[in-house]
C-alpha cells in the first residue's frame, strides 16, 4: 500500500513513555532524544525503525516517567578502619560499653548513595507500539493521497485520449490553412510543387504531436502500476512526471491550435499538483 512519510505514533508503557514523528525528506533521517542513562539503546532503536521505514525524517523522544530506585553500596574497607580505630581508641582510654553496628552508622561516608535505576524492560515494547501507530497513520494518509492522485492521473488521461481524438482535425485544418495561404503567397509566380509539398509535410510533421500523445499514454499506465505497488514509490512517480512534464512542455510548443495549447496547460497544472502529492509519499 501506497505509505504517506507524514505521521506520529506515541505510547506510554510501565514508566517509558515513546514518541516518534515523521515528516517528508528525499532519505532516511533519524533524531534521537533520549535519557543519557538509554544511551546504549540508541543504536538498536534505529535499526528498528531502519526496518520498519525507508524514506521520511524522524523525531525520536524517548522519557522515564516512572519512580527511580536508589541503591546504597557500604565501603566496607572505611568500616574495618573506623572499627579498628574505635576498637584501639576504647582499650587505650578503657571506655565502657561495645561498638556496635549503629555506632558505625553514625558515619554517612560508610554508606554511598548509587546512581538512581529505573525498570526499562518495557521500552523495546513501547517503542514497537509507537512505530505501529506511525505506520498506520502514514498508510492511512498514503491511502488518502493515492485516491487524489489516481483521480488526477485519470483525467491526465482523460485529456490525452481527447488529444488524440482531436489531432488529426487539427492536422487537416492546419494543412487546408498552411497550404491556402502559400497559394495566396505564391499567387502568379512560378514554383516548383514539389518542393512546396515537401516543406509542407516537414511543418506538419512538426506540428505533429502523436508521439508525444503515445508516450503520455505509456507513461500514464506505468504511473497506475507503481501506484499499486507496495514497494517505495515517491522517487520512482517524481521521475514518471517529469517526463510527463517534458512530453506536455513539447506539445505546447508544437501547439497553433488554441484547444490544444489550453488542454496542455490543464494537463501541466495537473501534474504540478500531483508532484506536490508525490512529495510525501514514501
Amino acid at each position: 500500500m501506497v505509505q504517506s512519510m507524514t505521521g506520529f505514533g506515541a505510547t506510554e508503557k510501565e514508566g517509558v513513555r515513546v514518541e516518534i514523528r515523521s515528516v517528508n525528506h528525499r532519505f532516511m533521517d533519524i533524531s534521537v532524544r533520549l535519557s543519557p542513562l538509554l544511551n546504549e539503546h540508541e543504536i538498536p532503536l534505529r535499526n528498528m525503525l531502519k526496518g520498519k521505514f525507508s524514506r521520511g525524517k524522524f523525531d525520536v523522544l524517548i522519557s522515564i516517567t516512572g519512580d527511580a530506585r536508589i541503591k546504597f553500596k557500604l565501603n566496607t574497607g572505611l568500616a574495618k578502619e573506623i572499627y579498628k580505630s574505635l576498637s584501639a581508641l576504647k582499650s587505650e582510654l578503657s571506655i565502657p560499653g561495645t561498638i556496635g553496628f549503629e555506632t558505625l552508622l553514625n558515619y554517612r561516608d560508610l554508606l554511598v548513595e548509587g546512581e538512581p535505576e529505573y525498570d526499562i524492560s518495557s521500552l523495546y515494547g513501547a517503542f514497537s507500539e509507537a512505530m505501529a501507530q506511525l505506520e498506520k497513520m502514514r498508510l492511512d494518509e498514503g491511502k488518502a493521497l493515492a485516491k487524489e492522485i489516481l483521480g488526477r492521473a485519470n483525467r491526465l488521461d482523460s485529456i490525452n485520449r481527447e488529444l488524440v481524438a482531436l489531432s488529426p482535425e487539427i492536422i487537416a485544418d492546419y494543412s487546408t490553412r498552411f497550404h491556402e495561404r502559400l497559394k495566396e503567397l505564391l499567387a502568379g509566380m512560378e514554383y516548383d510543387r514539389d518542393r512546396v509539398l515537401q516543406e509542407i509535410a516537414l511543418m506538419l510533421e512538426k506540428t505533429d504531436i502523436t508521439e508525444e500523445l503515445a508516450r503520455i499514454e505509456n507513461h500514464l499506465k506505468q504511473f497506475r502500476k507503481i501506484l499499486a505497488d507496495d514497494d517505495t514509490i515517491g522517487k520512482r512517480l517524481d521521475f514518471l512526471l517529469q517526463e510527463l512534464n517534458r512530453e506536455v512542455n513539447t506539445i505546447a510548443s508544437k501547439a497553433d491550435d488554441l484547444r490544444i495549447s489550453n488542454m496542455a496547460i490543464e494537463m501541466k497544472s495537473e501534474i504540478e499538483k500531483i508532484r506536490e502529492q508525490v512529495q510525501n509519499i514514501q
